[in-house]
């Protein structure tokens, strides 16, 4: 593989993970993150959710609640995600501090907060390199059915920018290529590491 991708959702844990793994297994060189100030999992209501800060295990995670309410996280698909997220990585990590992890050439993201919060970090950040990162965002709720779904929808599309010979002369023609092919409408940026 050419590039070096990155996933990104709000906690690192379901549509960028989803993507992760199955990108990981295709032999991509991916790494995944979060934007949010904090990892948060649904609880036992919209008002009490799980949260947890970047850098916890995932294990951690999965044990803290299977011993809270074994039935509920299982049933609500929460101890099986976890469970594929540690055997992926250790941990959730944060987009904005992901500087030590060197650039990217492709970012995904799942939402369009969290694309806007990716192009602002980018910007913010002390561009020496001048390397270029085209930013995607694919809209995908954040439920399991539609991340797997969107972890589909971004293997097809990487493996179209993997095809080009540039993806700087071609990103218009595949990003409308994959639109009209599975009906999605797509963001993206270029920006500068």
């Amino acid at each position: 593989m050419k590039f070096r991708y990155a996933m990104v959702c709000s906690s690192n844990q379901n549509r960028s993970m989803e993507a992760h793994s199955l990108l990981k297994k295709q032999g991509f060189e991916v790494s995944s993150y979060g934007t949010g100030a904090h990892v948060k999992l649904p609880g036992p209501s919209l008002r009490e959710p799980n949260v947890y800060e970047f850098g916890t295990p995932y294990k951690h995670m999965f044990d803290d609640l299977r011993r809270k309410d074994p039935e509920l996280y299982k049933r609500n698909g929460i101890l099986p995600m976890l469970k594929r997220n540690s055997s992926v990585k250790l941990a959730p990590q944060r987009w904005q501090d992901n500087s030590a992890d060197g650039f990217f050439d492709i970012v995904f993201t799942f939402e369009e907060k969290v694309f806007d919060m990716v192009i602002e970090d980018l910007h913010n950040r002390d561009q020496v390199l001048l390397k270029s990162v085209l930013v995607i965002n694919l809209e995908v709720k954040d439920n399991h059915e539609e991340a797997a779904v969107g972890a589909r929808l971004a293997l097809d599309l990487c493996e179209q920018i993997e095809a080009a010979e540039s993806w700087e002369d071609s990103i218009d023609d595949i990003l409308t290529s994959f639109e009209n092919k599975h009906r999605r409408k797509l963001l993206y940026s270029i920006s500068f590491y």
